[in-house]
């Protein structure tokens, strides 16, 4: 049995990325240890061929990806299924709670100089954030965090790898290219990336505080 084509065709066949745990489930025979070296020695194999994808761990998991060079192609393909894009308040509100979860709507609001509670309930709607809890003190309000398809959207193992706020609008817009180029867009779904952001989002936050809840 040649075990790299199997853990190959285990994450082509896959729209979410793979833990090692079910890899580990499918390959009963093989240590965690040699699906880990499997999935080096393929993507070894596949940049000494030049190929057009890779895996890449992301989420706590396996997933392939088309290398961001091929995505304008993919994406031309894909143009004319892609749903609504996220405001610029979905990103500015995203990035706040990205970067000071667990955190309750009256932080984010003052953050931002406006109300977010349409934009929050967007953000709900497309499971880029839940809700952790209510607060104790008066009201208690609701206290939100990210998701685990905030990470995959970002390509991120977890939220220690969230980069610098100064950082965060270029990522978003490479991680557009590169969700739109995955080999899981057979559905595009959802792209919540605005390209058009006017102003950058370090504005937004102020710096103390950004690094201490990664």
């Amino acid at each position: 049995m040649n075990y790299h084509l199997v853990v190959e065709s285990l994450l082509f066949a896959s729209d979410i990325p793979l833990p090692l745990s079910k890899l580990k489930a499918v390959l009963d025979e093989l240590s965690v240890e040699e699906i880990k070296s499997i999935i080096q020695e393929l993507n070894q194999k596949y940049r000494e061929n030049n190929h057009s994808f890779a895996i890449r761990e992301i989420a706590e998991g396996y997933q392939m990806y088309t290398l961001p060079e091929y995505s304008p192609y993919i994406d031309q393909l894909y143009t004319l299924r892609r749903a609504q894009r996220l405001s610029q308040a979905g990103l500015e509100t995203l990035a706040v709670i990205a970067y000071r979860q667990p955190v309750v709507k009256s932080v984010v609001d003052h953050i931002r100089g406006v109300d977010s509670g349409g934009v929050l309930h967007t953000l709900l709607e497309r499971k880029l954030i839940t809700i952790l809890g209510r607060e104790e003190g008066v009201g208690h309000p609701l206290i939100y965090g990210t998701t685990p398809e905030f990470l995959v959207y970002f390509g991120l193992k977890d939220l220690k790898d969230l980069p610098k706020i100064e950082e965060l609008e270029a990522l978003l817009q490479t991680r557009e290219k590169e969700r739109t180029a995955a080999f899981s867009s057979g559905e595009v779904g959802e792209n919540i990336n605005d390209s058009n952001l006017q102003g950058s989002l370090t504005t937004k936050l102020p710096p103390e505080g950004i690094e201490e809840n990664l």
